[in-house]
């Protein structure tokens, strides 16, 4: 039984120390493809860098809302910056620029991961909206799908995608929050829903009506190494070997085999990534 994994961050550097190790663990154990997901310039450079180097590997390249530039922080290493020469739209363009570079790489799938993260970021929100809207126009230059992550940013993210930068191949909620309405709205706009670990936490909220709720044809599953690590492995180095246990969450809440889990995800990945 093969698994796919759809979003992993083997360029974090908690896999620093064995990485390789792991990749060649993870392949031998049934997981014959995987995202290896960037969320800045520097982790969407190495993201690819693994990717060519492990066939099995594709790429997504972009900018998460959690790592958009700080434009103070950056005026105080530059001295253009500080005499108030760049403002936000033009440093993010620059960036937008370098990951246009990566993305034309055949081994890069997607846009991502980019969207609006209110949780850990409430005074940008302004230029998480602008980073969004950009990177799904990029996104639709290159004829790519974007890679989502909301997190406590519902109405904003679904009135981007409806109204002001409407992606053109849709894409992926990526660790999708289990919030039914989101849900129910990101699949009458077409897109594939991700699930991550938080489906099976014992104190998880809606997630077996989440599960209920998504089709097998817009089913994805993911691990978001090295974070999120499932039951019963929470608190430990996430990585995708787990990505089983939440192919057997859908399949338990399904009340369908395993295999047919598999084999779905496995496939629904490969079609919305276009990987052969």
């Amino acid at each position: 039984m093969e698994l796919f994994d759809s979003h992993a961050h083997y360029n974090d550097e908690k896999f620093e120390s064995d990485r390789e190790q792991i990749l060649k663990q993870i392949y031998d154990s049934g997981i014959t493809n995987l995202i290896c997901a960037g969320y800045d310039i520097e982790s969407s450079i190495e993201a690819e860098k693994i990717a060519e180097e492990h066939d099995f590997i594709h790429a997504i390249v972009g900018i998460s809302p959690n790592d958009i530039p700080d434009v103070e922080k950056i005026a105080e290493n530059e001295e253009k910056l500080s005499n108030n020469n760049y403002n936000f739209e033009q440093i993010i363009a620059i960036q937008i620029e370098q990951i246009e570079k990566l993305a034309i790489n055949k081994k890069v799938v997607a846009i991502g991961e980019i969207g609006l993260d209110y949780h850990w970021n409430e005074s940008n929100k302004e230029e998480q909206k602008i980073a969004f809207c950009k990177q799904i126009e990029l996104a639709n230059k290159l004829n790519l799908p974007i890679v989502i992550h909301t997190r406590e940013a519902i109405y904003d993210t679904l009135d981007i995608l409806k109204n002001k930068a409407i992606p053109n191949k849709k894409g992926v909620f990526h660790c999708c929050p289990l919030n039914l309405d989101l849900i129910r709205e990101g699949l009458k706009l077409g897109f594939y829903i991700s699930l991550a670990g938080p489906i099976t936490f014992k104190n998880s909220k809606n997630a077996e009506e989440a599960i209920k709720l998504i089709p097998m044809d817009r089913i994805l599953i993911e691990t978001d190494s090295p974070y999120l690590a499932p039951e019963p492995k929470r608190g430990t180095r996430n990585d995708s070997r787990n990505v089983i246990y939440m192919a057997e969450k859908i399949a338990k809440v399904k009340d369908i085999p395993l295999e047919q889990v598999a084999k779905a995800t496995y496939e629904n990945a490969k079609k919305i990534f276009e990987i052969n």
